[in-house]
């Protein structure tokens, strides 16, 4: 979390990756603006964080859009990117557009090797991610980039992070274009490092659906509470809006 708190006091820019969209909560807030994510499978319904974040705030609409195999490239190419830009573009019956902040996390399949999807690090992938700040501010709403969660398959005792590169990517983008990013990748591979191989396994989906990647109810109550601390680092006046314990 001190990573996180350096980075957003680094940033000069204001504070601060399913076929159809989940929408976790249909009231509309007072406490702070409607929640959009995008990203791969480990946000998206089911294999990702992402429900599990949105029911942390009950308080707002939060959509979660993103979709599992898809990545920076992809989900703009297949159209789906789209779909965000309407509902940023959507006006209400008062001709106000509702106030909102885009999540954005890509980086697990836009490493090489997956075809249609694999972006090149150095020369596309920073540019994709500029390209989605930039439409989200053309229309009026706000972005916070989140670097890829971690996967978890230990060697030799140690915890890869084969993902820091494009983590440090999205940092570069955050930083020349104002914008916060949420560095999950360190904070998630601290964790999961401090756990050791079965305990990291216990954040996976029960077999057949066993991976290192994705995450069962376990691992999706983890991280969704990650990322939902670092949102309110950087956006504290969402606190309001999330769900009250029992």
């Amino acid at each position: 979390m001190k990573q996180l708190l350096l980075l957003a006091a680094l940033l000069t820019g204001p504070a601060l990756a399913q076929t159809a969209p989940a929408l976790a909560s249909s009231s509309p807030a007072s406490a702070g603006p409607r929640l959009i994510l995008v990203g791969d499978s480990t946000m998206a319904p089911r294999s990702g964080y992402g429900n599990a974040l949105c029911a942390r705030f009950q308080q707002l609409a939060c959509l979660n859009l993103a979709r599992g195999g898809r990545s920076s490239k992809s989900f703009r190419a297949e159209g789906l990117w789209d779909t965000v830009l309407a509902l940023l573009n959507e006006r209400g019956e008062n001709g106000r557009q509702q106030k909102t902040l885009v999540l954005i996390q890509f980086g697990h399949n836009d490493q090489p090797g997956k075809p249609g999807r694999s972006t090149d690090l150095a020369t596309e992938f920073g540019p994709n991610l500029t390209g989605y700040v930039k439409d989200v501010q053309a229309a009026g709403g706000e972005v916070l980039l989140i670097t890829p969660l971690t996967r978890r398959t230990f060697k030799d005792g140690q915890l890869p992070n084969d993902l820091r590169p494009w983590a440090e990517a999205i940092l570069r983008v955050g930083a020349e274009q104002g914008v916060p990013v949420l560095d999950l990748n360190a904070i998630s591979h601290a964790t999961v490092a401090a756990l050791g191989q079965s305990g990291a396994d216990a954040l996976a989906e029960a077999p057949p659906r066993f991976d290192r990647t994705h995450l069962g109810p376990g691992g999706a109550a983890l991280f969704s509470q990650q990322v939902m601390d670092g949102l309110l680092e950087l956006r504290p006046e969402l606190a309001g809006a999330r769900t009250l314990l029992p």
